[in-house]
């Protein structure tokens, strides 16, 4: 079969793959809690006030690829997979490069070479995902931290901004992967009347980058929304509900 006659076209939507990253306690757990039918991979142990479904605490990164091989294969009627968090399974993901290279610690593999060795496992990670994607209909969240980073554009301007707390080679390929990357947030204001009557930060979810931070996004969505999961999903179904209109047919004027 040639590949000209395998060619495809049109709009093909799949479940959606988003990363949210923000600073400790601002709702990213909660937000990923608040998906369609979602399930928890947890890395670290912070989901005790959250109720929603989560699998065994995972200590080695062979337990995570096996929880989303048990996702593939077994019977269950979760709509979303949510890990939390990415950067501690970066360190699962380096303490599994230390075993095979038979050293205590990253670093001592050599220059850059272990956090190298170490994109094989994302790349086995990122593929897992897929398959519950394509096969399941599976919708990804992923839940990071958020760390400061000096960032220098290619004008020479040197400013601090959010990013996630992963090793910049790992962040890279795990935020191309992602349709979406979210940095979340409180909102601030500079109107005295506000601030007067403000009892609790609004919690916010940046949508596009910005001079302070790391975002993206496939949607066409506003720069700032609030940081719940409707939000998000109504601009993800208007894609999708576009997707799968029938296109018009431009054969017909011609």
């Amino acid at each position: 079969m040639s590949l000209l006659s395998q060619i495809q076209t049109g709009k093909r939507p799949a479940p959606r793959r988003c990363m949210i990253h923000g600073v400790q306690g601002v709702g990213k757990s909660t937000f990923g809690a608040s998906a369609r039918q979602p399930i928890f991979i947890q890395t670290e142990d912070g989901l005790g006030e959250i109720d929603c479904a989560k699998l065994p605490l995972a200590r080695t990164f062979g337990e995570v690829t096996d929880a989303l091989a048990e996702l593939r294969s077994q019977p269950h009627e979760s709509e979303t997979v949510v890990v939390d968090s990415l950067d501690w399974l970066e360190r699962l993901i380096w303490q599994e490069v230390c075993t095979a290279e038979n050293v205590s610690n990253i670093e001592k593999i050599g220059f850059q070479k272990g956090y190298t060795f170490s994109l094989n496992h994302w790349r086995k990670f990122l593929d897992g995902l897929d398959a519950l994607r394509f096969e399941r209909g599976m919708a990804i969240v992923l839940i990071a931290h958020t760390k400061i980073e000096k960032f220098q554009t290619p004008e020479d301007s040197a400013f601090d901004r959010f990013t996630p707390r992963l090793h910049k080679l790992a962040a890279s390929v795990v935020m191309e992967w992602c349709d979406e990357v979210f940095f979340a947030t409180y909102s601030t204001t500079t109107d005295p009347k506000k601030v007067r009557n403000v009892t609790e930060p609004e919690r916010v979810m940046r949508t596009c980058e910005g001079p302070t931070h790391v975002a993206k996004n496939r949607l066409k969505m506003p720069y700032e929304l609030p940081l719940e999961w409707a939000a998000y999903g109504y601009y993800a179904q208007q894609a999708h509900q576009s997707a799968a209109s029938p296109q018009p047919d431009s054969s017909a004027s011609n």
